[in-house]
């Protein structure tokens, strides 16, 4: 069934699908419109969200209404597979704040919600990404990893506090950045204790 909606689309529209996966895939979350429209060097917003709306007619995707990043994947079966998810603590979108350690809750959730299974949940405190669409009290999804690539959302333990942000790795060294203007980027100098904890891979929104 798969093969057959894909075979549809014009080359445009898979091309359009692919990067909303590769996106999805590589930072936990789906591009905006306005990501889409010049990715692709689309005149307007407005040809973007044609070729969503035409994608999601299709079944390729849903949008979830008034939110930028609402684009999800749809699975190839219609049926929900929930997992069990631990909710731990909260993570800062600002300055990094102490953890709260220990489970507090577990949810079952679909894991069509999440780019990757998420190995535990996360209430986000703060504004400072709410350029990638990730607000105060939302649920983020972590996985865990050690490692991240440039560009990656993740969860990091910084001198013993925890704060999410968009990971940097360049000649100068690391930064934490927050999608926020009214936020400055955190410069991780040499002698400061900086561990990833894991790679943002969704939300939930309560």
């Amino acid at each position: 069934m798969y093969s057959m909606k894909t075979n549809i689309l014009s080359p445009r529209r898979r091309a359009v699908l692919a990067f909303i996966r590769e996106r999805i895939a590589l930072h936990g979350q789906s591009p905006s419109l306005a990501e889409i429209s010049e990715a692709f060097g689309f005149a307007s917003r407005s040809v973007a969200r044609k070729h969503i709306v035409a994608l999601a007619e299709a079944g390729h995707i849903e949008v979830q209404a008034h939110q930028a990043r609402g684009i999800r994947l749809v699975a190839q079966a219609g049926r929900a597979e929930l997992v069990q998810v631990p909710l731990m603590g909260r993570v800062a979108a600002g300055l990094p704040i102490d953890p709260d350690v220990g489970v507090h809750d577990h949810l079952a959730l679909d894991v069509r919600l999440f780019s990757r299974v998420p190995d535990y949940l996360l209430e986000v405190q703060g504004d400072s990404m709410l350029e990638d669409g990730i607000l105060d009290g939302d649920l983020v999804g972590v996985q865990r990893l050690q490692e991240a690539r440039n560009g990656q959302i993740v969860v990091a333990r910084l001198d013993g506090e925890v704060t999410i942000k968009r990971f940097e790795h360049s000649l100068e060294g690391v930064r934490l950045l927050p999608r926020n203007p009214a936020y400055t980027p955190i410069e991780v100098a040499p002698d400061r204790d900086l561990v990833i904890e894991g790679i943002f891979c969704g939300l939930v929104r309560r």
